[in-house]
């Protein structure tokens, strides 16, 4: 059983490294009353098809399978990764799922790793974790590892922002995010938040953002990975701006990340899934189409993939 002591590397918490004030309990207050009424997340139909956990991939390939909110299958050569799995029910805040999970834990490929971008509850589902293998190797940003030491995950590795390891020649690198981190009222910032940039024997690269405001970070990490194929980015839950600019990009702000990023393929994801802030359902999907041909990209490299879908490159 690995220790679930912190590691004496890493800060008490990681206030330092966030780039846009918290809400105040007020703020959050009109947050949540801003929320869609239920009768239009009724109403909205978010796309929808039945998942492949195995897409035909191999070396030199990459595909990326849109599980539903911010959680991804990435299979980069012949390696497979999950990404920010939430996949068995709801979360607290949101009232309901709008759509179901595409694909529950029992259907899962076999992993290489589980990558976790930071610990909110739309990122980081324990009901989802407690049906995976204990064994199942886990990447996270610091500060992490004791949670799910206390879970039973046997084989936990805490990066810090520009840290990376190897799995099955594939190269996994945490990055920066805008954004910040919490579970409970008393751990604020307490674990490390950031996105996952994952590159293939030939050289070419997808970035999972995670969560994250729109800054110079993109254009950073852009610069270190200079052959970024596959942008996923959180196009959702940007609504009221004047509270959520610093922590969530709305889809304009996310093609122009795409092209900090230098990436020619963009995946929408972070909408459609949860009821997280104020803008209409169908809202994000409707304006990063809108946004993307507007910047004068190719149609057909955008990747507005249905829930359950997938696109190899």
């Amino acid at each position: 059983m690995p220790s679930a002591r912190r590691d004496p590397r890493w800060p008490r918490d990681f206030h330092h490294r966030r780039t846009a004030d918290l809400l105040s309990p007020w703020q959050a207050f009109e947050l949540f009353r801003s929320f869609p009424p239920q009768a239009e997340r009724d109403g909205a139909r978010v796309p929808v098809v039945a998942a492949d956990p195995y897409p035909s991939v191999g070396p030199g390939r990459i595909a990326v399978t849109w599980l539903g909110h911010a959680s991804v299958l990435l299979h980069v050569d012949d390696v497979t990764l999950l990404v920010d799995p939430v996949l068995v029910g709801g979360i607290p805040g949101a009232r309901q799922r709008l759509t179901a999970p595409a694909l529950g834990p029992e259907r899962l490929p076999p992993l290489d790793a589980v990558l976790i971008s930071h610990d909110h509850y739309d990122h980081l589902d324990a009901p989802t974790l407690r049906r995976l293998p204990r064994a199942t190797p886990v990447l996270v940003g610091g500060g992490s590892a004791p949670w799910f030491a206390r879970r039973g995950f046997t084989d936990v590795t805490e990066l810090d922002w520009w840290e990376g390891v190897e799995r099955g020649g594939v190269r996994i690198e945490f990055v920066p995010a805008h954004h910040w981190s919490r579970r409970t009222l008393f751990d604020t910032c307490r674990r490390l938040w950031g996105g996952w940039v994952v590159t293939g024997a030939d050289g070419r690269s997808v970035i999972h953002a995670g969560d994250t405001g729109y800054g110079p970070f993109p254009a950073r990490i852009g610069a270190r990975h200079r052959d970024l194929a596959v942008a996923v980015l959180p196009v959702g839950a940007y609504a009221p701006r004047r509270l959520l600019r610093g922590v969530h990009m709305d889809p304009a702000e996310a093609v122009r990340a795409a092209g900090d990023l230098g990436a020619r393929h963009l995946v929408p994801v972070h909408w459609g899934t949860f009821t997280l802030s104020g803008e209409p359902v169908l809202e994000p999907l409707e304006r990063v189409r809108e946004e993307w041909v507007r910047d004068g990209r190719d149609r057909a490299d955008l990747w507005d993939l249905p829930v359950g879908g997938t696109r190899v490159l």
